[in-house]
């Protein structure tokens, strides 16, 4: 996952910088750009940290839960991607054959694994 930052607050900027130095990347190259304004960018998904009901993470917050809110946009934004080439791929047909069904759970339990072993490392991160 790679992220960029762009922040009015030079504080949050820096805490931001710090606790995600291995992901940092240039806005042109980032899969998620953070920001602390509810500021949506059609280029690029925005995560907004913040104090509103709107923020994807509310201040404060612990380097954990961070890397867990984000990562669970950046999954969502890719199921989201994955959900439309799918919808793409198999044509609408009255009748919904087992082999998509069985891929659909498939993908469906792969999904809350992954969900599950987020939630016990971010437990274990702390």
């Amino acid at each position: 996952m790679k992220v960029a930052i762009q922040c009015d607050s030079p504080l949050l900027q820096r805490s931001l910088e710090l606790f995600l130095d291995g992901h940092l990347s240039s806005l042109r190259q980032c899969d998620i750009l953070i920001r602390d304004k509810d500021i949506r960018d059609e280029q690029h998904p925005t995560f907004v940290v913040g104090v509103g009901e709107t923020s994807d993470l509310i201040k404060p917050f612990s380097k954990a839960q961070l890397l867990h809110a984000l990562s669970q946009k950046f999954d969502s934004k890719k199921n989201n991607a994955e959900m439309a080439e799918e919808e793409k791929i198999v044509p609408q047909e009255d009748v919904v054959s087992f082999e998509i069904l069985e891929r659909h759970i498939e993908k469906l339990t792969r999904e809350y694994q992954a969900n599950i072993l987020k939630a016990v490392r971010a437990f274990y991160e702390k």
